[in-house]
């Protein structure tokens, strides 16, 4: 497929060739949602921890007497109905981490990357070389392509000029091709791309598709 090219000052010089099983995936909602809740889950610590009413402290003797106070029996100042006294069923130490195949990652990236080029939140520019680490210049560059946030941009590799002028614009993300991942690309508006990292993108995700249709064919004889 042949997706539009611009340069910085929004303009456009042209198409520039990327590959239908990177940009031109077909839409699975289910294979992203998935994704998206295991990129989630991983994210949680896990460590919060209350105490039962065994792991209380105190409460080693009865209270009061079993009858002839009228008051209501009681065998323990650590039962969860006092104050200071255990909690039920509170939060342990727990992991919520979720296993999510390499080969699925690659499809959810895929799959988004391609729902933004049919909806048109893909810009591909040529370079983003700024002369300055200036904000105001990356501030510049976004107006002319009609760039809102919350955008992401995402770079061959780290390029500290770009990323010391995106830090002060709010909602404004850089990453390198190689850390981007589906929650990102859900999360953001629209995308911008320099060519370097399209042709990185169909380097890392070109055939993952193809090579989970030819496992399962092969499952299947």
């Amino acid at each position: 497929m042949r997706i539009w090219l611009k340069n910085t000052d929004g303009s456009s010089i042209g198409r520039v060739d990327a590959r239908d099983d990177v940009f031109g995936a077909p839409p699975n909602s289910a294979l992203v949602h998935q994704v998206v809740i295991g990129h989630l889950a991983n994210r949680r610590q896990g460590t919060a921890q209350t105490k039962t009413r065994a792991e209380v402290s105190g409460g080693g003797r009865k209270p009061r007497p079993q009858k002839g106070t009228g008051q209501a029996r009681a065998g323990s100042t650590r039962s969860p109905v006092w104050v200071g006294g255990g909690t039920t069923f509170g939060p342990r130490t727990r992991s919520y981490r979720q296993r999510t195949p390499k080969r699925m990652r690659r499809l959810a990236i895929v799959t988004v990357l391609s729902e933004k080029v049919r909806n048109g939140d893909l810009v591909i520019v040529e370079n983003l070389e700024l002369g300055e680490n200036k904000t105001k210049h990356l501030a510049e560059v976004l107006r002319n392509l009609e760039v809102e946030a919350p955008a992401l941009i995402v770079l061959d590799e780290m390029n500290s000029s770009v990323i010391k002028a995106a830090r002060n614009i709010e909602r404004i993300r850089t990453l390198p091709i190689s850390l981007l991942n589906t929650l990102d690309l859900v999360n953001c508006g629209k995308i911008i791309m320099t060519v370097d990292a399209v042709r990185k993108a169909e380097e890392i995700w070109g055939g993952a598709r193809s090579k989970s249709r030819r496992t399962s064919s092969s499952v299947a004889a």
